[in-house]
């Protein structure tokens, strides 16, 4: 192994960029890694010699290193930045085995044969039993749902628009006031006492009635802004997929709005079948596509214009935005709280959740948060998944005096 004295070889002016060269690789094999954790490991290998490579391994950890299920693939990926850095390979069998990255003794490949164990070679009167590894195969669906969509090469947005037609909706239902003959939620007499003539009276056979259930309406709030433009178009693929299902289910409670610097109304065409159709037309209805962001003042003309048209049933509001703001706190945090008071649930879906260390600190989302019931991310498969598990299982507002 290169030792501590050893003197560095690189100029000192090169050394960020092997820190970028670094980070890149890493971000190319599937890590996350931000600016701000490539500055903080800049500043971390200052300390340390940039040829020693267990400081290295250290540093690079634990400070580009954010969920433990990447370990061993952060292994590898530091193991080939060494590999080509190091044409020599000094690097020796005794580091590499104290991190775990020196091949193990070979085992079958898939599909390879192997003899019957306990019988020498040339006397088996066996044939020979394929052997399967199961751990030299994978899903390239469960990794495309963890990446995000800002990472996306064009084929896997392509693959990721596919699934999402593929998703199963369970929208939770609102029990309504009507009955239905079935279920004993409640006694019902009139029909128990009818029944009851062909027995001389005798209530032999009681008649039971329960309420009815109906899809609860769904209203999504898109941000269409420019710091929305990396996901707002996966985001309609989204929406139009979860339109064209309930139109399947013969539900038609969903609306959809897109909002920048102003308030657009786009339900009609989320319906179309087509969806290439339907986003070309988005894209032509759509004036403020990629503009500034006024949260405050769309919420307010969606309150004054659509709530009473929308909002009734025990609606769920989805707004999905990343609280960039250009407009006064004020009116978001008044707005909010009005929109809150009249559905069911809000839920806030917010795609840079998915970034490590992401913390609402803009001035839209701290007015927005105190009215805020589900604050979820919204940035790749999986969280889109969690989404719809999510609206399956919502649970009453204790405030809420609505449906």
């Amino acid at each position: 192994m290169i030792g501590r004295d050893t003197p560095s070889t690189l100029p000192s002016g090169h050394l960020l960029a092997h820190v970028v060269r670094f980070t890149r690789l890493l971000r190319e094999g599937g890590v996350v890694v931000t600016p701000g954790q490539t500055m903080t490991f800049a500043r971390g290998l200052e300390q340390i010699s940039i040829l020693d490579a267990d400081s290295f391994y250290y540093t690079a950890r634990a400070s580009l290193l954010t969920r433990r299920e990447n370990l061993e693939h952060f292994n590898a990926l530091f193991l080939r930045f060494w590999q080509e850095y190091d044409r020599q390979n000094s690097l020796s069998d005794l580091f590499k085995d104290a991190l775990g990255l020196l091949p193990r003794k070979p085992r079958p490949r898939p599909m390879e044969l192997a003899s019957v164990p306990g019988s020498s070679e040339g006397e088996s009167n066996q044939p020979p039993i394929p052997l399967v590894d199961r751990s030299l195969t994978y899903s390239h669906s469960e990794l495309l749902k963890r990446r995000s969509f800002e990472a996306m090469s064009p084929e896997e947005l392509e693959a990721a628009r596919q699934m999402l037609y593929r998703l199963v909706w369970t929208p939770q239902e609102r029990r309504t006031r009507r009955m239905k003959a079935t279920g004993k939620e409640r006694l019902d007499l009139r029909k128990s006492f009818r029944s009851s003539l062909k027995h001389q009276g005798e209530l032999v056979d009681l008649k039971w009635r329960s309420r009815k259930t109906k899809p609860r309406p769904i209203i999504a709030l898109a941000d269409v802004s420019g710091s929305m433009e990396r996901y707002s178009r996966m985001l309609l693929h989204f929406l139009h997929a979860f339109s064209i299902e309930q139109s399947r289910q013969g539900v038609r409670q969903i609306e959809t709005f897109t909002f920048g610097t102003r308030l657009t109304r786009i339900t009609r065409l989320m319906k179309k079948r087509s969806v290439d159709g339907a986003l070309a037309e988005v894209g032509q209805a759509v004036k403020d596509w990629s503009g500034g962001t006024r949260i405050g003042a769309c919420l307010h003309t969606f309150n004054h214009t659509w709530a009473r048209r929308v909002l009734g049933r025990g609606a769920i509001v989805l707004v999905i935005s990343d609280g960039w703001d250009q407009g006064e706190p004020q009116q978001l945090a008044f707005e909010m709280e009005r929109l809150q008071k009249s559905c069911y649930r809000l839920i806030w879906l917010n795609p840079l959740i998915g970034t490590p260390g992401y913390q609402p600190l803009t001035r839209g989302l701290m007015a927005a948060m105190p009215f805020i019931d589900d604050f979820l991310p919204v940035h790749n498969l999986s969280s889109l998944e969690m989404l719809v598990e999510a609206l399956g299982r919502l649970e009453r507002r204790a405030s809420n005096w609505y449906g």
